[in-house]
């Protein structure tokens, strides 16, 4: 996701739906009275087919070859030639439906125009349209198929090459493979105009290029890059990864060290870039979501926005307040013409009248702040959009003519695609134009229904707008995400109560910055309240256990939550709006969201009541609990990702983690951290000796430390307790002497056993996964569990050896997520009765192994494992021994 970017834009503009949205209401008609929208009469919809056949056609010719296009645009120039002969027309648009006769088809219209004229037009400029996208987009991606540039890539060749950046750079998002982090790499875009082969040929070129560079001590001097900068970079050229993508070649630059810059960017990016510093500057005192938020807000600058904050805001579906919209552009142009609903009067609002501005002044003064806007917040799909449709509004006033929005929405979207084919292919762009179409149709017949029910009319300008973006662009969101939120309307109605002085308050700060700092400071400190206001909602809204149901992704997925939308809304209109059947709804929608541990038992058997061990299903990677009475568990890994182990945790009902294990430092097992941590009192961090690989073990250091939670050391023949629950650990070895004794107290729990004093451990040939820290837990009731971490064959015969009297267990957490690598001996020894198996779906290292597999069932063991089943728990002891899986 655009990275993802799951933008709703505009999904809660409150009370200026109602009055039109992004100011595109903001016109006059040529005598200067007021005309409201429902005084224009019927909608005016002539644009919206040409803007979508446009749209259509260059989002299948981007990806299709050049012949097919050429052959697309010919058919379509030809069939609209045709239509546009009398004859054709004619006989196209003529035919009368039954029992008219011809009269109805030649009967003019208001104009004088026969109506047959008129439809053969309108289909016409529906395939011209058509012919245009699909050029459009033809010519673009052939700039991007030939050159020096797409034959180096196919080559995979080095060179050198001079580049002009073309964007602002941005950090990938951290991301695990296999049983390594990736590495976080600096992204930007930019142009080659220049490429040196290694035989020292050169070309002259202009080639859009996508440039990816790898960790290194220059980051820092590479994140500080402005567009228009022109570079020397020596780098590998590779093909894009899609069929797709706007750039002819993914350049991956060597060396790691800062940029070698052979132009300084234009005096008007310089300009952009200062005073997007000087907002960061103003900021840096407030506290850490204002501080990260606040430029998001403002101008876009998402730079200290960390993967917890990101990942609320998608969890509520607020990130269009990270994508800078339409309605950022709205605060800016109210500043200068009032309130949108006033726009189009003489008696203006803002400061244009005070400054005795007429209207043809008060619409160039509008564009150049359009324009100025564009340039700060950076040309971004939603940004394009909102300014497309600004523009030709602002045109609008000056020429005096009647506003009309959806005209204004339509001619920006046609225009966009015709500059730039790739946005019909743009994720945030879809949301953004559905989100202002939304709002602009549907917002206010819902407001005028919620009304007439008895809403105060404020409070149901606000619900019709976030319920009319929610409806039409979760549909989208869940094509691409495979999710939706269920607190996203909540979520942005209290949100919206502080995005506008949030934004007024940013633009001030973002404006006396550039004139006088200690100025700029305070008003970012009155703004960091209401964008503070914004991370909380955000943060407690994803923190309830419902704030995301699952839902199948890709089309059919969209269709299918697309009809759903369509029946609730049905049954909506139908269903009394008091009284005791809307009271149960209101009830069961917050049971939903909240998911009480007892009612989401009672309804889903989902914690089972009495659980003693829980494998969760954190994809690729493992997490597993162990209860430790009331809240408190003890918890072994954090799997690969902090959501999926946190949501785990939610749902068992664990708040207290009185000792977090980390069985070794790869990252399936420890990235999650994190998630661990969200909300819960931890009593310490035990690890394993072996510090491999160094950059997840340092990971793990400076996340402990930043939650002020002490990190321990684990050692052979190590005993712990908490309650009912006690264990040995059994690998690794400490090398040299016997282990330490030591205690630790968690709130009012005393934790005694020896620590391993942080001597180095035994590692085979495994390297990280032989040293794995390998526990024999004994639980309530007798239940005795073996939970192995990752060990290899060499490291599992050497701990057999080193306990030849290991008992037969009731349940084995299978080492290495089931992999071929086992040792025979060990499963002999330990004859699980349940054997659980943490796993991805649709892994690329075929895990669990059939021959894996198939060796514990014939010793006598029920595998079970995460792809399938779902999260695991694990109920009762002896006879009453019992597997439940929990689904999803």
């Amino acid at each position: 996701m655009k990275t993802h970017e799951a933008a709703v834009d505009g999904a809660a503009t409150g009370r200026a739906a109602a009055d039109g949205a992004d100011v595109d209401e903001a016109a006059v008609d040529g005598r200067g009275a007021r005309a409201s929208s429902w005084e224009e009469g019927p909608a005016d919809l002539r644009l919206v087919p040409l803007a979508v056949a446009a749209w259509v056609a260059a989002a299948v010719a981007v990806g299709v070859s050049g012949w097919w296009t050429v052959a697309g645009v010919v058919v379509c120039l030809v069939g609209g030639a045709v239509l546009l002969t009398p004859a054709a027309a004619r006989r196209f648009g003529g035919t009368a439906r039954p029992g008219e006769g011809s009269a109805a088809a030649d009967a003019p219209t208001g104009r004088g125009t026969p109506a047959w004229r008129l439809r053969a037009t309108a289909f016409a400029g529906v395939l011209l349209c058509a012919a245009a996208g699909a050029a459009s987009a033809g010519l673009h991606t052939a700039d991007l198929r030939r050159g020096p540039v797409p034959a180096l890539a196919r080559e995979y060749a080095r060179a050198q090459l001079e580049v002009t950046v073309t964007s602002d750079p941005r950090l990938t998002r951290p991301r695990v493979r296999g049983s390594e982090s990736v590495p976080v790499s600096v992204v930007l875009d930019g142009e080659v105009t220049r490429a040196e082969r290694s035989d020292g040929t050169v070309h002259r070129t202009r080639a859009p290029v996508l440039l990816i560079v790898p960790p290194g001590e220059g980051r820092a001097e590479w994140l500080r890059l402005l567009p228009s900068t022109r570079l020397s970079v020596g780098a590998r050229l590779a093909p894009p990864s899609r069929p797709g993508d706007p750039f002819a070649a993914v350049l991956k630059v060597g060396g790691g060290g800062p940029p070698r810059i052979i132009g300084p960017p234009s005096a008007l990016q310089r300009t952009a870039g200062e005073l997007r510093a000087g907002l960061r500057r103003a900021t840096d005192g407030l506290d850490p979501d204002a501080r990260a938020l606040l430029p998001g807000l403002v101008v876009g600058d998402t730079s200290r926005i960390g993967p917890e904050l990101r990942d609320a805001f998608v969890a509520t579906d607020l990130t269009h307040l990270l994508a800078v919209s339409g309605s950022n552009l709205a605060v800016v142009l109210i500043l200068l013409v009032g309130r949108p609903g006033r726009a189009h009067q003489v008696e203006r609002g803002g400061l244009a009248p005070r400054l005795g501005m007429s209207l043809r002044g008060t619409a160039v003064a509008g564009g150049a702040l359009t324009l100025a806007f564009v340039v700060v917040c950076r040309p971004e799909p939603s940004v394009l959009r909102a300014a497309a449709c600004g523009f030709i509004v602002l045109l609008a006033i000056g020429t005096g003519r009647r506003r009309s929005l959806i005209p204004a929405l339509a001619a920006a979207v046609l225009l966009l695609v015709l500059y730039d084919p790739w946005l019909a292919r743009s994720y945030g762009f879809l949301l953004s134009v559905l989100a202002t179409g939304a709002l602009l149709t549907v917002a206010p017949r819902w407001s005028e229904a919620l009304r007439r029910r008895g809403v105060p009319e404020r409070l149901a300008e606000a619900l019709a707008a976030s319920l009319a973006a929610q409806a039409v662009c979760a549909p989208v969101v869940v094509v691409f995400a495979g999710r939706v939120s269920l607190v996203a309307i909540p979520a942005n109605l209290f949100a919206e109560l502080a995005v506008a002085p949030a934004t007024v308050f940013g633009f001030a700060t973002l404006a006396a910055a550039a004139v006088w700092m200690p100025a700029a400071e305070g008003l970012a400190w009155v703004a960091g309240w209401p964008a503070g206001w914004i991370a909380r909602v955000a943060r407690t809204g994803a923190a309830l256990p419902g704030a995301e149901l699952s839902w199948p992704g890709g089309w059919w997925g969209g269709f299918a939550l697309a009809l759903v939308t369509a029946v609730v809304v049905v049954a909506a209109r139908r269903l009394p709006h008091r009284g005791p059947v809307a009271g149960l709804l209101v009830v069961l929608l917050l049971l939903v969201v909240v998911r009480p541990v007892p009612l989401t038992r009672w309804a889903t058997g989902w914690p089972p009541r009495g659980w003693v061990f829980a494998m969760c299903q954190v994809g690729q990677g493992d997490a597993t609990v162990l209860a430790a009475g009331g809240d408190a568990a003890v918890v072994v890994d954090a799997g690969p990702d902090p959501v999926p182990v946190d949501r785990c945790l939610r749902e068992l009902g664990v708040r207290r983690v009185p000792l977090l294990v980390l069985t070794h430092f790869h990252a399936d097992h420890v990235a999650g951290l994190p998630g661990v941590l969200r909300g819960r009192s931890v009593g310490a961090i035990q690890t394993t000796g072996l510090e491999e690989p160094p950059a997840q073990a340092a990971f793990v250091r400076r996340t402990a430390a930043a939650a002020r939670v002490p990190l321990i050391r684990a050692g052979a023949g190590e005993r712990r307790r908490i309650g009912g629950l006690e264990w040995t650990v059994l690998w690794p070895a400490a090398a040299g002497g016997a282990a330490e004794g030591g205690s630790f107290e968690d709130e009012d729990e005393v934790v005694e056993g020896r620590v391993a004093g942080g001597r180095r451990v035994a590692a085979g040939s495994g390297g990280a996964n032989d040293a794995s820290v390998a526990m024999l837990v004994r639980a309530a009731g007798g239940l005795t569990l073996l939970l192995l971490g990752d060990l290899e064959p060499p490291a599992q015969r050497a701990l057999l050896r080193a306990h030849p009297g290991l008992a037969p267990v009731d349940v084995l957490k299978v080492a290495h997520h089931g992999s071929a690598h086992q040792d025979p001996g060990l499963i002999r020894a330990v004859r699980p009765r349940l054997a659980l198996v943490s796993t991805g779906r649709d892994n690329p290292y075929g895990h669990p192994s059939p021959r894996t597999v198939e060796s514990l069932r014939v010793g006598g063991a029920r595998v079970l494992r995460t792809d399938r089943d779902g999260a695991i728990a694990v109920v009762g002891a002896g006879p009453g021994l019992m597997a439940v899986p929990g689904g999803g």
